[in-house]
């Protein structure tokens, strides 16, 4: 079996995963949905050897101790890979995210107005959330390309695995890999305020000391951006005070407020073409009512006051998704299943 063939066919067809699993034919999803390829099937023995040459020497001993490995490689002229290496039932397994090897700036994905906004900002916290594979790395990586070109400051990225390669363009970016350049997202965002950044982007919110950290540098003068996997903007709100002990919460909120600039949303949803997929953007953004619901620990008010606040560029998932079909570009079965209130997005469908 060439994998690099395979992987040469799944970027050609536009592919965004390929699933290696032991006595079964590789697959790819194709638009959002899975697809078995005409390759026969594999075996464990061809997939670890596979494996082991896209990872180093200290990641195969920490997969000996873990069974888990998280990595990104290249396959110049084709696509970045960011893989994950694991075992079922004894077995050797690998899905891989294809990552273009260029980043697709903002106008090109057309994103809302308020998401450029954003990037113009000199500090604050802005974070983007969805399920995975929703686009949360591709959203981020556009509004550091657009930083990158058009202002000149210091960034800096804590990745686990660095996903889109970022040049130098206005602004110097500098990137560090867990388990590569740093032993833990801890670790570098320790020190991370004593390498002169202007802008910080952090992989992912995964616990109390990350998420201290990145409010600490959003109030002290730096732009933060960050994911977290919630399904919405509210929902963000409450697992990031959720993180805190009771005892903390008031001053977590109270800080929140202060620093919370932006929450992005999203989902992808499958065109009505058939050859793709488009993301679906919930907006929230800091205002005076939003700012005193966060402060006031209030999360299951923001849905309507983004709702009613559209002054701001604010808009629901439901307003994202009525949108796209009136566009045309989405179907309503499609906008429907991915509505967080299909009820509510039927109504509107109606009226229109």
């Amino acid at each position: 079996m060439d994998f690099t063939q395979l992987l040469q066919e799944a970027a050609a067809q536009n592919a965004s995963d390929v699933f290696l699993k032991e006595n079964t034919p590789p697959a790819v999803r194709l638009a959002g949905r899975i697809v078995r390829t005409e390759h026969p099937p594999v075996n464990s023995q061809m997939i670890r050897q596979f494996a082991q040459t896209v990872m180093t020497s200290d990641q195969m001993a920490r997969f000996d101790k873990r069974h888990e490995m998280d990595l990104a490689f290249t396959i110049p002229g084709v696509s970045r890979f960011r893989a994950n290496i694991y075992q079922q039932r004894g077995s050797w397994s690998m899905v891989l995210r294809l990552v273009p090897l260029y980043v697709q700036p903002l106008d090109d994905l057309q994103m809302p107005t308020p998401i450029r906004e954003l990037t113009k900002l000199r500090q604050g916290l802005i974070l983007v959330s969805g399920p995975t594979g929703s686009g949360k790395s591709t959203t981020l990586a556009a509004m550091i390309d657009e930083i990158n070109s058009t202002r000149n400051c210091n960034i800096v990225t804590v990745e686990d695995p660095i996903e889109f390669v970022h040049a130098d363009k206005l602004s110097i970016v500098s990137q560090r890999e867990v388990g590569a350049d740093t032993e833990s997202f801890t670790d570098a965002l320790k020190y991370v305020v004593r390498q002169s950044p202007d802008v910080i982007l952090i992989g992912e919110m995964r616990d109390i000391e990350t998420m201290t950290v990145a409010m600490a540098a959003a109030e002290t003068g730096h732009l933060v951006l960050s994911t977290v996997h919630t399904s919405s903007a509210p929902e963000t709100v409450d697992r990031l005070i959720n993180m805190f002990p009771p005892h903390a919460k008031i001053d977590v909120c109270t800080r929140l407020a202060k620093t919370l600039r932006g929450c992005l949303a999203q989902a992808l949803i499958p065109t009505v073409d058939g050859t793709g997929r488009t993301a679906a953007i919930e907006i929230m953004l800091s205002g005076p009512t939003i700012s005193k619901l966060v402060e006031e620990g209030r999360s299951g008010s923001i849905q309507q006051a983004i709702s009613e606040d559209r002054f701001y560029g604010m808009q629901t998932m439901n307003e994202a998704l009525h949108k796209l079909v009136a566009a045309g570009t989405v179907s309503e079965d499609d906008a429907l299943s991915h509505s967080p209130n299909a009820l509510e997005l039927r109504q509107m469908l109606r009226r229109k």
